[in-house]
């Protein structure tokens, strides 16, 4: 069995159709009617006269129309009402399919590498691998504004955010070339300018 264009398998509408039908203003006065207790046509038409929005039947008529026909709005035992279920389905679907990954951009070998290493914007360990560390801190350079010079407090509490080893990726970065020091200060002297994204 098909499910129909832009509906779940269970028939029900996708969070991103229902979040579309409600981008539209006259939808949405007819829908906020609705959920504040408005059960037919006219009773919504006169709840847009307190918006700068009023409403005609007309228009009203229209756009109930697209949402109930969407199933976001029903007829219940006492008029129109909002079918709260279809939010909720919607809202579970979305929750269970993966997100984008925040790597997808990146070239193959680099996305491999920030996968296995980074998640959650955190560095689960650092690299053994030369190539694979020197990934990691192209990444970790980012973090740091070419031309502004850093503490080595900052540069501490800059790195603590991706992992606790503050020392060994600081004197990663120094030998890498990836950041220069001098005096008890840290600037950025290396790494890709429009590097990896922000995990």
């Amino acid at each position: 069995m098909t499910s129909e264009p832009n509906r779940e398998p269970n028939g029900e509408p996708s969070a991103g159709v229902i979040v579309g039908a409600l981008a539209d203003h006259h939808r949405r006065l007819v829908f906020a009617a609705v959920q504040l207790g408005a059960g037919s046509v006219a009773a919504v038409s006169a709840a847009t006269q307190l918006t700068e929005t009023q409403l005609t039947e007309t228009q009203v008529a229209k756009a109930m129309g697209k949402l109930v026909e969407l199933g976001v709005v029903k007829q219940g035992a006492s008029g129109l009402e909002v079918a709260g279920h279809v939010f909720q389905a919607a809202a579970r679907t979305a929750l269970a399919q993966p997100s984008a990954s925040v790597h997808d951009g990146l070239p193959n070998d680099v996305r491999q590498v920030m996968k296995a290493f980074v998640a959650d914007g955190r560095l689960r360990s650092i690299p053994s691998s030369h190539s694979k560390r020197l990934v990691v801190l192209d990444w970790l350079a980012q973090l740091f504004e070419p031309g502004r010079r850093h503490s080595e407090a900052m540069v501490n509490l800059t790195l603590g955010q991706r992992h606790p080893d503050t020392a060994a990726l600081r004197r990663y970065l120094v030998d890498e070339g990836f950041l220069d020091r001098a005096d008890g200060w840290y600037w950025r002297s290396g790494g890709t300018i429009s590097g990896p994204p922000e995990p």
